[in-house]
């Protein structure tokens, strides 16, 4: 049979619509409407050999025998009823009750292949009951077991041990043996740089004086160092040795002081920023300032302005988007710029009138719209 021939033909309470674009393996699955109106999906091989004939509204013909087994007993379940929940195929699952008093679900597959006797409580009480091998005392890297501890909570036997650091904790004894867990974490953190001696060594602005034993968990590796402006501090050696830490932090303050000497701030707004705002496209992930790309595939578009977060909207366009925050940043970036400019002209003409009439320029929100006053 050609499978294009299968779009519109009827297998059991089922038509086929077309090919939902999935597949299963190597199988198409195609999406079919049941006669209740619902939908479900189904190979070809499922839909010729009438394993799938309905979406699951009614019990599938050749597997009515299964309704016989509310009240068997498989294992320590005893099946009580059909629980109305269907898994792949219209398959029943069945609502059993364990003889320790859980629950759970299962079909009948899983019942009478035994791959579900108990709700659970079978593996983790063989778990607590069997005889692990005993690690007492053994050594596994800079691991030493000291007793065995509870079992997780899926069972799996744990010991105590106490690593060379000082620090106890609860391993799985798979974890143990197979060389997987070797410490308490600290070894990863240790490096060559406690190897190192930097003693009178300048990096930047610091110069080195003496090795530091820091007595915190992962045992770093700290020098002792003297800043150009007098501070003395303890530097982490990598970061020394990187150029990370250059200064005491004094080098920060006076680039911070030089860059604020040349800019320009109006209301707590950086006009060098909001220029530069006006002209560049962004360099965050979705291509353009402003717009982020949300895990359903549509683009939040946002702007700050006079230390105020304005959300303009979700889109499933991109380009809908970037208009958005064009259009927002035409009345708050560009209209603010343009305003003041304005406002410096006049003031310029007219000192006193610029002495009783300082420059604002306020925006509401409202209706989904900027409204803005201002006297520029």
């Amino acid at each position: 049979m050609n499978d294009k021939g299968l779009i519109g033909q009827r297998f059991g309470m089922l038509t086929v619509t077309g090919d939902s674009g999935r597949r299963k393996g190597t199988s198409v699955l195609w999406r079919c409407r049941c006669d209740c109106g619902g939908e479900v999906l189904a190979a070809r091989h499922q839909l010729v050999s009438g394993t799938v004939r309905n979406c699951g509204c009614q019990p599938v013909p050749g597997r009515q025998k299964a309704a016989g087994l509310a009240g068997r007993r498989f294992g320590m379940l005893t099946v009580t009823e059909d629980s109305g929940l269907r898994a792949s195929g219209g398959v029943i699952r069945w609502r059993c009750r364990c003889d320790c008093g859980g629950e759970r679900l299962a079909t009948r597959q899983q019942l009478v292949s035994g791959n579900a006797a108990s709700c659970g409580c079978v593996p983790r009480q063989r778990a607590s009951r069997r005889q692990a091998e005993d690690l007492t005392g053994r050594r596994f890297g800079e691991l030493t077991v000291l007793r065995r501890g509870d079992n997780d909570g899926q069972g799996r036997v744990r010991w105590l041990c106490r690593c060379s650091c000082g620090n106890e904790l609860l391993v799985q004894a798979v974890q143990l043996k197979s060389g997987k867990t070797r410490s308490c974490g600290c070894k990863k953190y240790e490096t060559s740089y406690n190897s190192y001696d930097l003693t009178g060594q300048r990096f930047g602005r610091l110069t080195a004086l003496y090795h530091v034993d820091r007595e915190d968990r992962v045992k770093s590796s700290y020098w002792h160092c003297r800043c150009e402006c007098g501070n003395e501090l303890d530097v982490h050696t990598g970061s020394l040795l990187r150029g990370l830490t250059q200064s005491c932090g004094c080098w920060d303050r006076e680039q911070s002081g030089k860059m604020h000497e040349h800019m320009h701030y109006q209301d707590d707004t950086c006009l060098e920023i909001l220029k530069r705002s006006c002209t560049d496209t962004g360099r965050n992930k979705s291509g353009f300032r402003g717009l982020f790309l949300m895990p359903n595939g549509k683009y939040r578009a946002s702007i700050t302005f006079q230390g105020k977060h304005y959300n303009l909207g979700h889109y499933s366009s991109f380009d809908r988007a970037v208009q958005a925050r064009l259009d927002a940043e035409d009345v708050l970036h560009a209209g603010y710029i343009q305003a003041l400019e304005r406002y410096e002209k006049k003031a310029e003409d007219d000192p006193a009138w610029a002495a009783d009439h300082p420059f604002f320029y306020q925006v509401a929100r409202v209706d989904g719209s900027f409204q803005v006053m201002t006297n520029g």
